[in-house]
């Protein structure tokens, strides 16, 4: 199974000011960028042939609600209108959640001690209601509650934005590896974690009933997250449904790689083909990887 650089999608965290490129902690080669600062790597992108873009909002303007990720002049509803007028053809993916936006950090709204699960989807429409005005090609939703897709889709679709796709979370794990997107993101939980919502990385049954409601709710293209412990998710999602299956290659994975290869244990370039050919192998249509510019650029040579 050939890897190619039209599977591969490039995540960016963004956020407010110019002329900011910010390294971040524990994930080598990532970097805070501001929109102007985003729009240079896209360009180097588009020259690599990368054909997509995932976008995080980063904020301080956090609250109980989250209210700032619904804003119309917010970080990513901004960064994708730039976008979208210097660079129209390439795809623009937006995350929908609420933890990087709220006190929190948790991804729905909490009210005495559960998640209030008709305040979190009217919350997570208002977010892609938003992104979607801005003009963005997929909404993103990674909240991991149950009926988001099709809340997201029935505001999309009375709003007129029928053509705007969703690139459904639908198998998403409560994992040990996500620690540098957190902090790139500074959605750690305050209390408790996140095993009330997202996946127990032991249940497979589960997972694939969730791909399958997404895709009855709604859903275009189904993800798998994280990407190398659940490869047999990847294949079995890949051989049920007849739908695009995407994987991330998270934060975790991505930085392991980084560590090692820079102490000399392993081959960077290697070691990165051979896993994301792993995942593509699985049944992976779309690849969301940090290494994208990497591998576009190995694939080159």
């Amino acid at each position: 199974m050939q890897l190619t650089v039209d599977n591969l999608i490039m995540p960016f965290f963004v956020v407010e000011g110019k002329n900011i490129k910010s390294p971040i902690k524990n994930f080598p080669g990532v970097f805070h960028l501001s929109i102007d600062k985003m729009l240079k790597d896209i360009e180097e992108i588009k020259k690599l042939g990368i054909p997509a873009v995932l976008l995080f909002g980063v904020t301080n303007k956090k609250d109980g609600i989250g209210s700032y990720a619904w804003d119309k002049n917010g970080v990513v509803q901004n960064a994708v209108k730039k976008i979208k007028q210097k660079y129209s053809d390439i795809v623009v993916i937006t995350d929908v959640c609420l933890c990087g936006y709220k006190s929190d950090g948790h991804c729905g709204i909490f009210k005495e001690g559960k998640i209030d699960l008709s305040s979190t989807l009217k919350y997570l429409s208002k977010i892609a209601l938003s992104h979607a005005e801005a003009g963005c090609d997929f909404v993103a939703p990674s909240a991991m509650m149950d009926g988001q897709v099709k809340s997201i889709r029935n505001i999309l679709n009375k709003n007129g934005f029928d053509n705007v796709g969703i690139f459904a979370y639908s198998s998403k794990f409560a994992s040990n590896f996500y620690g540098p997107f957190r902090e790139a993101l500074d959605s750690s939980p305050k209390f408790g974690n996140r095993k009330s919502y997202q996946l127990d990385y032991a249940n497979t049954s589960v997972a694939l009933r969730k791909i399958k409601q997404d895709i009855d709710d709604g859903a275009d293209i189904v993800m798998v997250k994280p990407a190398l412990c659940y490869l047999d998710i990847i294949k079995e999602a890949k051989q049920k449904f007849n739908v695009p299956i995407a994987a991330y290659n998270v934060s975790g994975e991505y930085s392991m790689i980084k560590f090692s290869a820079s102490r000399g244990i392993i081959s960077e370039k290697e070691s990165v083909l051979e896993i994301l050919t792993a995942i593509k192998r699985a049944g992976a249509d779309l690849i969301i990887t940090y290494h994208a510019k990497d591998v576009a650029r190995w694939l080159k040579k």
